[in-house]
């Protein structure tokens, strides 16, 4: 037996057509759950490089301003930064992540140093001990974070 609606033209119907249809669509959609891969979450990344390296970077360096983040290539490159208790002197710094793999060759870090003298910014030496710092709290910070992933 065919619907009435009283006063209904087909104009009117057009609505409650494409929601019907919109309804029945979405319904179809449901289902089957996908299996999991089984895969080390170092791994499994849309990032291009080591996960844990990267947020372990980022998260050390996130004091500072950041001018430059490309995930894909695994590059972090800060602004300059003035500690408020030395504001004479600045930093910048960039991180490259070279590899997939949690390990301390696939770092790279490289700073830059100035110092405020006579109203201009002149470059100065970075002391050595200053970049083996950063490495090591990056490196820190990574393993923990994938530690804390493994519970």
């Amino acid at each position: 037996m065919p619907l009435l609606i009283p006063n209904s033209s087909p104009r009117r119907l057009v609505p409650f057509a494409v929601g019907a249809a919109l309804l029945l669509g979405t319904a179809a959609c449901g289902g089957r759950e996908r299996p999991e891969a089984d895969v080390a979450a170092a791994r499994v990344t849309s990032i291009g490089v080591n996960s844990y390296l990267w947020r372990g970077a980022l998260e050390t360096l996130s004091f500072m301003p950041l001018t430059q983040t490309d995930s894909a290539g695994g590059v972090i490159v800060t602004d300059w930064y003035a500690n408020p208790d030395a504001t004479n002197e600045r930093m910048k710094v960039s991180v490259t992540i070279l590899d997939q793999d949690l390990r301390a060759d696939a770092l790279r870090v490289a700073a830059s140093r100035q110092v405020l003298q006579n109203g201009t910014w002149v470059e100065a030496p970075v002391q050595a001990a200053t970049v083996q710092k950063l490495e090591d709290i990056i490196l820190t910070k990574a393993r923990d974070l994938r530690r804390r992933s493994a519970l």
